[in-house]
């Protein structure tokens, strides 16, 4: 059609690519939404699971130099032994509610000369942080404990210093510490005897579907809203475009694409006048019609004449 040539040009064409990039941006986005959304629900069928299974030997679940599986976190399990406060990690960066804070790591000493890293909980710091002197200890001699199996972090962060890690991961930890422990965490559930003073318990994840559903409707409403607005404005230039009835054609006044009307009338152009021409016209002829001043310009030049 020779109406639509105009989308061969450069402008137009670089213009379509544009919009078919952005809506597939838009479309892979939602899709990243609704994969995280099969993620938490796959992630909460696994916790509930686990939390109607009870508790599990802890060597049946978890041993030294293995990953822990993605089923069996949040499983729980339960240990008995001794806490080797000597070797407690702090976990720095722990903040709940706004308020600083850090987590208490302490490996529990087992029977078979094993360790396993227990998250005690957490204590609230001021922001200088917290050293090992300063949380509260845990139970003396052999306590029976229960936690939910944790999977080992990974990256810069769980470098150990000094006794202090940002993310736990017993390879890290086990190695700066010299002791052999099993592969993964606990985050404590309960422990017995009850310490002097008790640590807050660790935060659990809620189990909803969060907010992925509606994000990646919103990132594919977007998509289509692209694509939208693309083919809008190719309807706009198709039918001229600036103005309810299109722009006027050169021809007559008629807009192009809009219903037959009377021809625009156009004003004259008023000649520009120089300032000499200023300064000999008098001002009240400025506001005579050209074609007056045209027709009277002849007979005033004669009356000049005949007076000189």
């Amino acid at each position: 059609m020779p109406k639509l040539r105009f989308l061969l040009s450069r402008r137009w064409i670089v213009f379509a690519l544009v919009v078919v990039f952005l809506a597939w941006v838009a479309w892979r986005l939602g899709e990243w939404q609704f994969h995280r959304l099969e993620d938490r629900q796959e992630r909460n069928a696994i916790i509930e699971r686990n939390e109607k299974a009870g508790a599990a030997p802890v060597t049946e679940v978890m041993a030294p130099g293995r990953d822990v599986d993605a089923s069996d976190e949040w499983r729980i399990v339960e240990a008995r032994g001794t806490y080797a406060v000597e070797d407690t990690v702090i976990v720095r960066y722990r903040t709940r509610d706004g308020e600083a804070g850090v987590d208490v790591v302490v490996p529990l000493e087992l029977p078979g000369g094993t360790s396993v890293l227990v998250d005690r909980g957490w204590y609230a710091t001021d922001n200088r942080g917290a050293t090992t002197a300063d949380v509260p200890a845990p139970p003396e001699g052999e306590v029976t404990i229960t936690g939910w199996v944790r999977r080992d972090a990974e990256g810069d962060s769980t470098q150990v210093t000094d006794q202090s890690t940002r993310a736990v991961d017993s390879e890290q930890i086990g190695e700066a510490l010299d002791r052999p422990v099993l592969g993964g965490w606990l985050d404590l559930r309960s422990e017995s005897p009850a310490p002097e003073t008790a640590l807050q318990p660790v935060e659990l994840p809620e189990l909803d579907n969060g907010p992925h559903f509606f994000y990646g409707l919103q990132w594919w409403f977007f998509g289509v809203l692209a694509i939208f607005g693309f083919l809008y404005l190719i309807y706009d230039e198709w039918r001229g475009g600036r103005g309810p009835w299109g722009r006027p054609d050169a021809a007559g006044g008629r807009p192009a694409g809009g219903p037959a009307g009377p021809p625009a009338r156009t004003a004259a152009a008023k000649p520009r006048r120089t300032w000499r021409d200023r300064l000999d016209q008098p001002a009240d002829e400025d506001d005579e019609p050209p074609s007056e001043r045209a027709e009277q310009s002849p007979v005033d030049r004669e009356h000049h004449a005949r007076q000189e």
